[in-house]
């Protein structure tokens, strides 16, 4: 028996490889097939099942992809409905790989379809279970991501599903057998999940608060509906996408995507599509020098959701410049969350369009030490936007501070002034470039992003003067 978690840390996202007898079977995998098809073949294993958990929001599955290259069935819980052909496994269902048994329990409430897979070893005992994102790790999943999609479904009337279904069908399990989630910290299928991506049952029973023995129903729901925040925009396109099928396959999407072009060749691209320019270089080769008119969203960090969540448009055409050897890794990472479109890279990078006589600019930039000096000397508070989350903001900010979330900047642009000079910082300094180079593109001039966010900030004399605010202050 072989069983190998898959993660991917820019989507906080875990597939699963499980193995027996030269039979294969992969669950909820990313777009990208050839690192399943690849660790099958190096095994000498047969991909049998490509098991979904449910109707995906955060990322595009590469179910359809996996199954075309290797026959493989695609298999649904109970009440799926997708618009191609899979296998829609009934509740209690039994699958057999090699000489291990995947039992499927119907456990909806973060989506009705909402599937998880308990695993018997070869003498039928319950060793884990695959639970998707009805439960994490510390969380369940949140309840309200498919209420656009069918609007009667609330997210009360959904966590109360939840509730039994982590009652009936999952609590009941003995105490050692592994849950092994869909997502762990940092995505935004949940609202507190772990660090860890594994854990047992009966700990889980212990400190999970959804898990908690004596909660009732009723309570339940609130914990769970509360403080939920509006999820990105990219989510139910991305289910849509999931739910319907006839997307590309991605080797015609990272073929189009590779297209090496010339500085002219890209500007005339530019130029004649309307295409969105995407830097996804480091953030200090960007202040550096960048294209008038281009979007950083660097690819070291939360890349993919960033995108989903600040591009509108899924099938907005993009033209990207990337670090040399990593354009593959640029388109496939769009394609993740649904963003097939990308028509080419600026080969020789932004040298190449220095040499080819188009202007470049730059963004002003301040150390923290002198913000700290202008902070308590000319009253440029007045002027600070703090571009972290609301939570963030209320846990702790500098005094003046305005919030001004990264995730809502389309909706709020309207808010600012672009006659008027604003300081920019987020936690550790890659949102607040993100912010600044859209509001550079919307023709605000007077921009200046503070190095090393709140985390260099507070290690300044504005701590020692008490001019940050605890949350039991506010």
């Amino acid at each position: 028996m072989k069983i190998e978690q898959i993660y991917t840390g820019c989507l906080a996202e875990a597939a699963y490889y499980i193995e027996s007898d030269g039979e294969a079977a992969i669950i909820d995998p990313l777009r990208e097939t050839h690192p399943y098809i690849e660790k099958a073949e190096r095994n000498g294993a047969r991909i049998k099942y490509i098991l979904e958990t449910h109707f995906h929001a955060d990322f595009v599955s590469g179910h359809l992809d996996l199954a075309n290259k290797t026959g493989a069935t695609i298999v649904y819980g109970p009440t799926a409905a997708p618009a191609y052909d899979v296998h829609v496994a009934t509740d209690g269902e039994e699958l057999k790989l090699g000489r291990l048994t995947l039992r499927v329990l119907h456990t909806p409430g973060h989506t009705m379809e909402s599937t998880s897979y308990l695993l018997l070893d070869e003498q039928g005992k319950e060793h884990c279970i695959f639970t998707g994102d009805t439960l994490f790790i510390g969380d369940v999943g949140r309840p309200d991501l498919v209420q656009k999609v069918k609007a009667e479904i609330t997210p009360e009337y959904l966590a109360g599903l939840l509730f039994d279904s982590l009652r009936n069908k999952i609590m009941p399990l003995p105490d050692k057998v592994i849950v092994y989630p869909g997502h762990g910290a940092g995505s935004a299928c949940g609202k507190n999940m772990s660090k860890e991506t594994h854990d047992t049952l009966g700990h889980q029973k212990m400190v999970n608060y959804a898990l908690q023995a004596d909660m009732t129903k009723e309570d339940f729901i609130k914990a769970v509906t509360d403080g939920l925040v509006e999820p990105p925009q990219y989510f139910p396109f991305n289910v849509l996408l999931n739910l319907q099928g006839g997307m590309d396959s991605i080797d015609e999407i990272i073929r189009k995507g590779k297209t090496p072009l010339s500085a002219r060749e890209f500007e005339a691209i530019w130029e004649s599509t309307d295409a969105l320019v995407l830097d996804t270089r480091k953030k200090e080769e960007y202040a550096a020098g960048h294209i008038p008119g281009s979007i950083f969203i660097g690819i070291d960090d939360s890349f993919a959701p960033w995108v989903g969540t600040l591009v509108t448009d899924l099938k907005q055409p993009i033209l990207f410049l990337a670090d040399e050897g990593r354009e593959e890794e640029v388109v496939i990472r769009l394609a993740r969350v649904g963003y097939d479109h990308t028509i080419g890279y600026l080969k020789g990078g932004i040298q190449a369009w220095k040499e080819a006589g188009f202007e470049t600019d730059v963004l002003k930039e301040i150390s923290p030490e002198d913000f700290s000096t202008l902070y308590l000397m000319d009253n440029v508070h007045t002027s600070l936007l703090d571009c972290r989350r609301k939570s963030e903001y209320d846990s702790e900010h500098l005094v003046g501070a305005e919030n001004f979330p990264l995730d809502f900047v389309n909706q709020q642009m309207a808010r600012l002034d672009r006659h008027k000079k604003y300081f920019i910082h987020c936690a550790g300094g890659y949102r607040s470039v993100i912010l600044c180079s859209i509001l550079k593109s919307r023709g605000f001039d007077h921009l200046v992003n503070i190095k090393g966010g709140y985390k260099m900030l507070s290690q300044t004399g504005l701590q020692k003067t008490k001019y940050m605010v605890p949350k039991t202050m506010l």
